[in-house]
């Protein structure tokens, strides 16, 4: 689409010469003679730019901006005149002019200052775009669930993110705690502002006050430059301290001032910095017991702990396992060739009724590798990591007689675990499992492809 820019100039001549110029360079050009007007134009038109003299007969090129300020702030504005001060141009960016030109124009100028606008303009349309996508992609309702436990964790969590209340979330390695802190930031007042997110145990000691808090040039050795800080960047935002149980003690008296008073000082520095951050922290390990044993301060738990909540792990939440499977399956099936996946009966069955020690990101490695190693579009219990089958083939084992209600049924449930454990055995060689079975491998594909098995 054509770039639209509007002139406002009250000298007839010189208007009718800029438009005529500006149009032979491609752009969609309005006219205007003065403020009043441009107002009806810009109400009644999609205007980009516009070229405003700043001393017109009646309202200046100062009023225009103002105004616009009220009907669509998003119209950059350049100043024109023939009457160019310090002063003048230190008014107009004041107000909010785009640039400031002098005349007699420069054509050529002119056109480059208007291509920066729809950059500007493309940059922050764009970047606008993104954050909505980010934000509706984390925000709670956008979480799915079939799990009571999970309905009330996402419950307090709405009710929690339009504060600026510390929040502490409690739960295993893989619940997803970091998908619930953003869910929390993008759902409340601070959704424009940024996300940033640090693991407490994954750096070593200095290395983590430094990404926390910043250092200054000099500071420590390979500190070649002044580095701004995770709180820095995150000012007007969020802060999310995963695996808070590590930090050390010393960075906790610093944190808990952050917390108290909103301020702290980089590594190296006496500059005290202000910032106005959110934290919301998460941990897996028990905060209570590590104060008992000096390891974490008291008062820092009860400054973080304002409103708690603990994520169920997925072994207790098992009637969501179906809908992360679905949106697993989604996300990796892109990665492939294949135009659907489905899954068998008992591949599904295996599925849930694991344990999953790793929670949700096991799960999610599971149905990854599922996806990369199926040969076809349907996914068996051959196709599932060794540590799910066996999990299975453990729980055969304990229930020999096996399940079902007819003589037939259990029969068959008792061959399928037998061939399940022999399988696992033979790490899936389906001619050495029916050797071990002293049965024939035609007869073991037979009763593979029977209860949704494949054959090599």
């Amino acid at each position: 689409m054509k770039t639209t820019v509007l002139i406002v100039e009250d000298e007839k001549a010189q208007r009718m010469v800029l438009a005529g110029d500006l149009k032979s360079r491609g752009f969609n050009v309005l006219e205007s003679e003065s403020v009043e007007n441009a107002v009806d134009v810009i109400s009644a038109n999609t205007v980009d730019v516009v070229l405003s003299d700043l001393k017109m007969q009646g309202a200046s090129g100062i009023d225009l901006m103002r105004k616009l300020k009220n009907i669509n702030p998003e119209i950059s504005v350049i100043i024109m005149t023939a009457y160019a001060t310090v002063e003048t141009a230190v008014e107009a960016m004041k107000v909010g002019a785009y640039d400031f030109i002098t005349k007699p124009y420069n054509l050529d100028e002119i056109e480059i200052i208007i291509n920066r606008v729809i950059e500007k303009n493309n940059l922050t349309s764009e970047v606008k775009y993104l954050r909505e996508q980010l934000s509706s992609q984390n925000r709670i309702e956008g979480i799915r669930t079939n799990s009571e436990k999970m309905v009330k964790v996402l419950d307090v969590a709405s009710r929690v993110g339009p504060s600026k209340a510390s929040v502490l979330i409690i739960g295993e390695s893989g619940t997803g705690k970091e998908l619930l802190a953003r869910a929390i930031h993008y759902s409340g007042k601070r959704k424009d502002g940024m996300f940033v997110a640090v693991n407490c145990a994954a750096l070593n000691e200095n290395l983590l006050e430094s990404e926390l808090f910043g250092h200054e040039k000099g500071s420590f050795t390979g500190a070649e430059k002044q580095h701004k800080g995770r709180f820095e960047i995150a000012d007007g935002g969020t802060v999310f301290l995963d695996e808070i149980g590590d930090l050390p003690l010393h960075t906790q008296v610093k944190l808990l001032r952050v917390l108290q008073e909103g301020e702290f000082e980089r590594v190296g520095g006496s500059v005290t910095l202000n910032v106005d951050v959110r934290i919301i922290a998460a941990t897996n390990r028990n905060i209570e017991e590590l104060i008992k044993e000096n390891k974490f301060r008291e008062d820092l738990y009860y400054r973080l702990n304002v409103v708690n909540i603990k994520i169920p792990p997925l072994r207790e939440r098992k009637e969501d396992i179906p809908l992360l499977i679905d949106q697993f399956t989604a996300r990796y099936i892109k990665e492939t060739d294949k135009k659907r996946i489905e899954y068998s009966k008992q591949a599904l069955d295996l599925l849930m009724k694991y344990g999953y020690p790793g929670n949700i990101r096991e799960l999610e490695n599971v149905i990854h590798h599922s996806i990369v190693l199926a040969r076809g579009e349907m996914i068996t219990s051959e196709d599932l990591p060794l540590g799910i089958k066996s999990h299975g083939s453990e729980n055969i084992s304990k229930d020999p007689c096996g399940e079902g209600d007819t003589l037939h049924e259990k029969v068959e449930n008792l061959e399928k675990r037998l061939i399940n454990d022999a399988l696992h055995k033979t790490n899936g060689n389906q001619s050495a499992a029916a050797k071990l079975l002293g049965m024939s491998e035609r007869n073991l594909r037979y009763r593979l492809e029977k209860w949704g098995g494949k054959s090599s």
